[in-house]
């Protein structure tokens, strides 16, 4: 999507200027699994307008290959960030008939699926439409019969669909997964609650993932990998904006699992990435590469 922020604090209402750049889930990941060294493809629909060049651009920009339909008669979805305070600030989507929601399985390229070493989708796009949802299935399907695995985040959002429409969503995906993400929050409203993240872990791990990972943000993050549990501890930081996040999380872990590294090493990763992510404004600007990850421990504030 394009995205308008606000640039300074208060209601939207008089907010005199916006900021123009792009979001969204799978760009976040994808940009960021590039930043690590790894290799990406974002696939989505567009619409024929600016904004749509806007998001084709600057995904290419950051060396990420972009297959992208663009959509005659739909125009890109937007999004708007109004910082209320210092502390808080609210998003808010325009999707509706957006030529995102207007994805559909003839946009996929089975090849391209096939040759992947990770398939990542999340639960955004099947919110969108009936079209979107059974591209999503499509997508899954094409992956699981050549063997690519199959990544799954949860990514809830509210004002897309209800909490029930999206656990039947859930339910459907997740034995289709090989890893599957999640919020303790939204772990629990796809299997019902747990008293400990790592209960919800294995839970969805009995589904059908060899992979669970529970993001808790400042708390870490928990993981039920091949039947084992791991528990990473988040990177105490000041976070400046802390959207985009989970995104950072996920790439990091999906870039050290297409680099062959344990599971430690995944996650201590994708802490690593979530944290970065949140030191600087912006959904995915902040994404770090390999090499600016020991600035998170760097004790003097200027580099010579």
């Amino acid at each position: 999507m394009a995205l308008l922020t606000a640039q300074h604090p208060g209601p939207l209402a008089h907010v005199s200027s916006m900021g123009l750049g792009i979001g969204g889930s799978e760009s976040n990941v994808a940009i960021g699994v590039q930043r690590l060294g790894g290799n990406a493809v974002w696939c989505g629909r567009t619409g024929a307008d600016s904004l749509g060049q806007l998001v084709r651009r600057e995904i290419r920009a950051e060396g990420v290959t972009v297959r992208s339909i663009e959509d005659l008669s739909a125009p890109t979805g937007l999004m708007l960030k109004e910082r209320r305070t210092m502390a808080t600030q609210k998003v808010s989507y325009y999707r509706a008939g957006s030529a995102g929601s207007k994805l559909m399985p003839e946009d996929l390229d089975a090849s391209l699926i096939s040759g992947a070493a990770v398939l990542h989708v999340s639960g955004i796009t099947p919110a969108l439409s009936a079209t979107a949802a059974a591209t999503i299935r499509e997508a899954i399907d094409i992956a699981r019969s050549q063997g690519v695995t199959v990544s799954f985040d949860l990514n809830y959002r509210a004002n897309l669909w209800t909490t029930e429409d999206a656990r039947c969503a859930y339910q459907e995906l997740i034995p289709l997964t090989d890893i599957v993400f999640a919020g303790d929050e939204e772990a629990a409203l796809a299997i019902g609650p747990a008293h400990e993240p790592t209960d919800l872990a294995q839970r969805l791990a009995e589904l059908g993932p060899s992979q669970a990972i529970i993001k808790l943000g400042s708390k870490g993050a928990v993981g039920s990998i091949d039947g084992e549990i791991y528990r990473q501890p988040a990177v105490a930081i000041e976070p400046v904006d802390t959207v985009g996040a989970g995104d950072a999380f996920v790439a990091g872990y999906l870039a050290d699992l297409m680099a062959g590294k344990a599971p430690s090493d995944r996650l201590e990763l994708a802490a690593k990435t979530g944290a970065f992510a949140c030191l600087a404004y912006g959904d995915w600007e902040g994404l770090p590469t390999r090499a600016e990850l020991a600035l998170l421990h760097q004790t003097e504030s200027v580099t010579r």
